[in-house]
């Protein structure tokens, strides 16, 4: 399958995740659809690396939004969880990126170690959405990006360790396998073209949702 349809999975099974929580108000059968999500995005962002044409662009469109999506998230948020503070996932991917730039350009892999740990414990302390499990976890596509087996096998024991905590943990674990199976069907094919759709569709539907969720219900 191209990168065009992974990110129409992507985008359709977040949305999933996130109108469940709307619904239900809490875990459902929509959240674990919802795991499938976000290891997709972070293999985009391994890939966006690869096959990017401008790379400082890149980064500072992921910074455009994560700044642009900042307000719509935390209305979101503060709507189904009443939380204070997070920061939305395009935090995540942005420091997954510079994770990866950083591991390949810097020629002291103790400084790139470094920067990883340090970026991951920023992650941590300021919340971003899925925080250093997302940032470890971009950065493993990446070093693992055509190594399917060693992959499979650091996915595995990295979702385990994410969600070995949660009540809902054996659900969770199985759907999280399903983006890994549509990754390894990945052609390398761009596919269709609808680069600021998947950006804006982000912001937009969280904004929406919290609106229904805070105003309407």
């Amino acid at each position: 399958m191209s990168s065009f349809v992974l990110k129409i999975i992507a985008i359709i099974t977040m949305f999933c995740d996130h109108i469940g929580y709307v619904i239900f108000g809490k875990i459902s059968f929509f959240n674990y659809i919802g795991r499938i999500a976000f290891p997709i995005f972070a293999f985009q962002i391994a890939e966006g690396y690869r096959k990017t044409k401008n790379l400082k662009n890149y980064i500072f469109r992921l910074f455009v939004f994560a700044i642009i999506s900042q307000i719509p998230y935390m209305i979101f948020i503060n709507s189904i969880i009443k939380i204070n503070f997070k920061l939305n996932v395009f935090f995540t991917l942005l420091f997954g990126l510079l994770c990866i730039i950083v591991w390949d350009k810097c020629h002291y892999k103790i400084l790139s170690l470094l920067f990883v740990f340090f970026s991951c414990i920023l992650s941590q302390v300021l919340h971003f959405d899925y925080g250093a499990f997302g940032i470890i976890l971009i950065l493993t596509f990446h070093i693992l990006y055509d190594k399917k087996i060693p992959l499979f096998i650091i996915y595995t024991l990295l979702v385990i360790a994410k969600y070995i905590i949660s009540t809902y943990y054996y659900m969770f674990i199985l759907f999280s396998i399903i983006p890994l199976i549509c990754i390894f069907l990945y052609n390398g094919k761009k596919g269709r073209s609808l680069k600021y759709f998947f950006y804006f569709f982000y912001p937009v539907h969280l904004l929406i949702l919290g609106i229904i969720n805070n105003y309407i219900k």
